[in-house]
């Protein structure tokens, strides 16, 4: 089986081409056969109130174009600024990786990929915003 595989649990919402889909009572999986497909799982959503931070400003983008309310073309850019600003002040061996992965997935039209990339940033900035507040 090739393409993307989502595991849903019971009652959980995902976004897919701008279609909210909700699972039934027990955990499933979906094949996403359909290539560069917009999915956003719900649970996953930032809210707007949200972006507070540099990295989840930059995750709000990607976001943005998966669920249809930002065009592709203008948003590549502001993700490819907002990476670049991230890479000077993120610059451990790991987030590298992880904005490089996203940089790559910006320019290959693959949003899901580059959201993905830019989430795993959130925990390390949560640290490093806590370290700097002591």
């Amino acid at each position: 089986m090739t393409g993307l595989v989502l595991k849903l649990g019971p009652h959980e919402r995902v976004l897919i081409n701008g279609a909210v889909i909700e699972n039934g009572d027990r955990r499933s999986k979906l094949a996403v056969m359909t290539p560069n497909a917009n999915i956003l799982r719900l649970r996953d959503a930032i809210h707007p109130e949200e972006v507070t931070t540099p990295v989840r400003r930059v995750c709000y983008i990607a976001q943005l174009v998966l669920s249809g309310d930002a065009e592709a073309e203008g948003a590549r850019m502001q993700l490819l600024r907002g990476i670049e600003q991230l890479s000077q002040a993120l610059t451990d061996h790991d987030s590298r990786f992880q904005l490089n992965l996203a940089t790559e997935s910006v320019l290959a039209d693959n949003f899901y990929q580059a959201l993905k990339a830019l989430r795993s940033l959130l925990p390390r900035e949560e640290r490093l915003f806590a370290a700097c507040s002591q």
